[in-house]
């Protein structure tokens, strides 16, 4: 038996995503029901790949302008990030393998998926889809960057894994995701941080 039922769902905003107030009726453990209201974001799901090379022990992040980072006080709003796109009407792998050369420049040949994770269940719908692949330097087909009609301005970054592992630990890189696929790959044996 269902512990939720909606009484109602209004949208607040639809100018970007879908911004809806959701109010509803929750029964608790003990059997009693109250009635609670609460926002919900949705902007549809998203996947995001961490690229690695084995030879070189490197990773391929990005670096771009993210608003929300600036207001919450970001100086210049720059995020450094796993390569990352909603799905769209794409299943999870086909948009991973478009976003990572449009934003990177990498045509990839094999991905792995590692994991699902909702990246801020309080308030966004998002499911975020893991993946990791390996890359080489003839894969690089297009400098990336991200595509214009969009308004990516995305700048690649190749770097040492330590490296990229110490840049979460000056807090150079705050982003969940990013932090979350670096982690794994050290986890998994992947890559050293030498």
């Amino acid at each position: 038996m269902t512990k939720v039922k909606i009484i109602e769902t209004r949208i607040l905003s639809d100018n970007w995503y879908t911004l809806k107030k959701i109010t509803f009726d929750y029964r608790r453990n003990d059997g009693t029901t109250e009635r609670q209201s609460r926002e919900a974001y949705d902007r549809g799901n998203g996947a995001t790949i961490l690229l690695y090379n084995q030879e070189k022990n490197t990773v391929i992040l990005t670096r771009q302008f993210r608003m929300p980072t600036f207001v919450n006080g970001n100086p210049d709003g720059l995020l450094i990030e796993a390569c990352a796109g909603l799905l769209d009407t794409d299943q999870p792998e086909e948009c991973i393998r478009r976003e990572t050369e449009e934003e990177t420049g990498y045509r990839i040949e094999q991905v792995e998926k590692v994991f699902e994770a909702y990246m801020s269940p309080g308030s966004v719908t998002e499911i975020l889809h893991f993946f990791i692949a390996a890359y080489t330097p003839k894969m690089k087909v297009a400098v990336g960057g991200g595509v214009a009609e969009e308004q990516e301005h995305i700048e690649v970054l190749e770097l040492d894994f330590g490296h990229a592992l110490g840049l979460i630990k000056t807090g150079e890189i705050k982003d969940a995701k990013t932090i979350m696929l670096l982690q794994h790959i050290q986890i998994a044996g992947v890559l050293k941080s030498r």
